[in-house]
């Protein structure tokens, strides 16, 4: 087994409880941790044997530009379309953090960490 990150992809999106925050949107990060089988790609150097990293960024930019209120939502969603298009992955952690959230004093981030 090995394990895949993809860390710091970030994105400007809509998600938030508030309406201002889905008028206004607010920047995100998302980071995700994948456990598979590396074994074949380690041996073969060949792309066809690994897991395609580029495909996940690409679900993972598609599912936040969808809008939602809930960063639970989103990262939900994230989880079952990874395991749905990529059944070679075992264990999926998905962490998106809302940068500097509109919460009436400062605060770094706000995050959400789910894993199935």
């Amino acid at each position: 087994m090995g394990l895949i990150e993809l860390e710091g992809m970030e994105f400007y999106a809509y998600h938030g409880y508030f309406k201002s925050e889905r008028i206004v949107g607010n920047r995100f990060e998302v980071n995700i941790s994948i456990e598979t089988d590396c074994e074949k790609a380690a041996k073969s150097d060949h792309l066809s044997d690994a897991l395609n990293y580029e495909g996940i960024y690409r679900l993972v930019k598609e599912e936040m530009h969808q809008r939602s209120h809930l960063l639970e939502h989103v990262a939900g969603r994230i989880l079952d379309k990874i395991h749905l298009l990529f059944p070679q992955v075992g264990k999926v952690t998905v962490k998106i953090s809302k940068v500097r959230p509109p919460m009436g004093g400062h605060i770094k981030a706000v995050s959400v960490t789910l894993e199935r």
